[in-house]
């Protein structure tokens, strides 16, 4: 498993699909309502927003990322950062980052690669 992490707007998808040679049409989105992910294509892009949807619907997130992580040890994951700036006041925003932290940690321990995009630069941080 690849994970690419970084901030909103850091060109982590770009930077995926021209670094693995792939294009839009290998990319799997997650919304904040998808409760299930598709392991088809390689990318899967949006990570963070379906911990969103696992959070808003009182999934067990820890559970079902355990569930998902064998089908995703070739596949390469993009998820937002979110845990920097303030604390949210909103409950169920505040639990979804909390969530992503957790899972992050989770994906980043079963990960070969781990690279951060901030301002469109890459970090391997594995």
């Amino acid at each position: 498993m690849k994970l690419i992490i970084g901030g909103a707007y850091q060109g982590k998808l770009d930077y995926a699909l021209s670094r693995f040679e792939l294009h839009k049409s290998d990319v799997y989105s997650c919304k904040e309502t998808t409760m299930t992910i598709h392991t088809k294509k390689p990318i899967i892009y949006g990570f963070d927003q379906w911990i969103l949807a696992l959070v808003r619907a009182e999934f067990n997130v820890q559970t079902e990322v355990d569930k998902l992580l064998p089908k995703l040890a070739d596949k390469i994951i993009i998820s937002t950062d979110i845990s920097a700036g303030v604390v949210p006041l909103d409950s169920i925003i505040r639990a979804w980052r909390e969530e992503v932290g957790r899972a992050t940690v989770k994906l980043a321990q079963n990960a070969d690669e781990v690279v951060r995009l901030f301002v469109g630069i890459p970090t391997r941080l594995k």
